[in-house]
C-alpha cells in the first residue's frame, strides 16, 4: 500500500517509516521539521515538509494514499499544563483538518497515536481499553477529543480509524530539544556522570516499552477495518526507580539524584493490558527493560 505518515520525522515516527519499507509498503511523510529531524527519514520515502493544519499540503500528501498513520503532535505533557490553547490548536484542530483533507481525497483510513494519558488515574490495573477516559491533563484530553472525532468520523463518514494507545515509549533515536522524558534524560545525566533529574522521588509506576515493539504494533494493524481502539504496553508495572537502578547496573556506577518534587499533570501508576491487541493480531511486547536500556544506553553512548 502506498502509506502517509504524519509526523513521521520524530522519533516514534521515523521508526514506523522505517518498518513500512520494510514491509514493502510505499511511504509519504508529511511532517513540519519542528521536532523532526529530516535526517532520520529514508531516501526511499518521500518527505513533503509542512503542517497538518495546511490543507493544501495535506492535499498534496494524500494524492494516491492508500491509509494515514497519524503522528504529528506536541507530546510535551507539563508544557500543555502551561498552554492548553496551543495543545488544542496543534493537536486538536489540526487533526480534524487532517480527517476534512483526506475526506475530500476519499482517504478514509486512518492509525492514529493516541496516549495512555486519555485515562488519567485508573480506578485498576492493568489498564483495559473499555476503561474510562478522565484526562488528568491537557495533552491527555486532546488525545481524548481526537479520538471523539475519529468516533463521530466513522459514524458519518464511514471512516475505519484504529486507536492506538501508547504507553512509555522509550528507545534509541530520542533526541527532542528540550528533552523531557524521562528514560533519555537519565541516560543522559548518568552518561555525563550528572545528577539525574527526578519527579516524585522515582516512586511512580509506569509501563515503559521499547520503540521497535510499539513500531511495529502499526505495521501489524493495517489489516484491520472500522473503528477499534487498543493499548499498547509491555503490561508490566515499573517504577521509575527501579530503572534508574538498572540503568545504574548497566553502566557500572552511580550517580547522585536531584529530587525535583512532584509535577501537576502526572498519575501515580499505569501500565497496560494489550490482551486485545495481542488477540486481534497477535502482537507481543518482545524486548525487555533491561535488554531495552543497553540497546538505548549504547546508541546514546555513541551520539558522544
Amino acid at each position: 500500500m502506498k502509506i502517509l505518515v504524519t509526523g513521521g520525522a520524530g522519533f516514534i515516527g521515523s521508526h514506523v517509516v522505517r518498518l513500512l519499507l520494510n514491509a514493502k509498503h510505499k511511504v509519504v511523510v508529511l511532517d513540519n521539521l519542528s521536532v523532526g529531524k529530516r535526517e532520520t527519514i529514508p531516501k526511499e520515502a518521500k518527505l513533503i515538509i509542512g503542517d497538518i493544519a495546511d490543507p493544501q499540503k495535506c492535499a498534496e500528501a494524500l494524492a494516491g494514499i492508500d491509509d494515514v498513520v497519524h503522528m504529528a503532535g506536541l507530546i510535551i505533557v507539563p508544557e500543555s499544563v502551561k498552554d492548553p490553547i496551543k495543545y488544542c490548536n496543534n493537536n486538536v484542530i489540526g487533526t480534524v483538518n487532517l480527517l476534512e483533507a483526506m475526506r475530500k481525497a476519499n482517504v478514509k483510513k486512518i492509525i492514529f497515536s493516541s496516549s495512555a494519558c486519555v485515562y488519567g488515574t485508573p480506578e485498576k490495573l492493568p489498564i483495559k481499553e473499555d476503561t474510562g477516559l478522565h484526562p488528568d491533563n491537557p495533552y491527555g484530553a486532546g488525545k481524548a477529543s481526537i479520538e471523539a472525532f475519529l468516533q463521530s468520523y466513522n459514524a458519518v463518514f464511514g471512516f475505519g480509524a484504529i486507536i492506538l494507545r501508547y504507553f512509555n515509549p522509550y528507545g534509541p533515536g530520542e533526541n527532542h530539544n528540550p528533552e523531557t522524558h524521562a528514560i533519555p534524560n537519565f541516560i543522559k545525566a548518568t552518561l555525563a556522570r550528572k545528577p539525574i533529574p527526578l519527579y516524585w522521588q522515582g516512586e511512580q509506576v509506569r509501563d515503559f516499552i521499547y520503540i521497535d515493539d510499539l513500531a511495529q504494533a502499526h505495521i501489524d494493524v493495517l489489516k484491520l477495518k472500522g473503528h477499534q481502539i487498543f493499548n499498547i504496553g509491555t503490561e508490566t508495572g515499573v517504577q521509575v526507580k527501579d530503572v534508574i537502578d538498572e540503568i545504574f547496573k548497566i553502566v557500572g556506577y552511580k550517580v547522585p539524584i536531584d529530587d525535583l518534587g512532584d509535577r501537576p499533570g502526572d498519575v501515580e501508576a499505569n501500565y497496560a493490558s494489550s490482551e486485545k491487541l495481542t488477540k486481534a493480531v497477535n502482537w507481543h511486547a518482545k524486548v525487555s527493560l533491561a535488554d531495552g536500556l543497553k540497546r538505548t544506553i549504547e546508541y546514546y553512548k555513541k551520539q558522544g
